[in-house]
C-alpha cells in the first residue's frame, strides 16, 4: 500500500507541473501530457480505493 501511495504522489506532481506549464504558458504539449497523467492517476487513485477496503476489512 506504501508503494501505491508513492506512485500516486509522484504522477500528482507530475500532473501538477504540466497543467501548471498548460495555464501559465500555454505549452499544448503539457497539456496533453497532463491528461495522459489524470488517466494514470484516475487508475492509481482506482487501486487504492480498492485496497483500502481490503484493509479495513482485515
Amino acid at each position: 500500500m506504501k508503494e501505491l501511495i508513492e506512485k500516486i504522489n509522484t504522477s500528482f506532481e507530475t500532473f501538477k507541473a504540466d497543467a501548471e506549464l498548460q495555464v501559465e504558458k500555454g505549452n499544448k504539449a503539457a497539456g496533453t501530457r497532463a491528461r495522459k497523467d489524470s488517466l494514470e492517476l484516475e487508475k492509481l487513485l482506482k487501486e487504492f480505493r480498492k485496497a483500502s477496503l481490503e484493509a479495513s476489512k482485515a
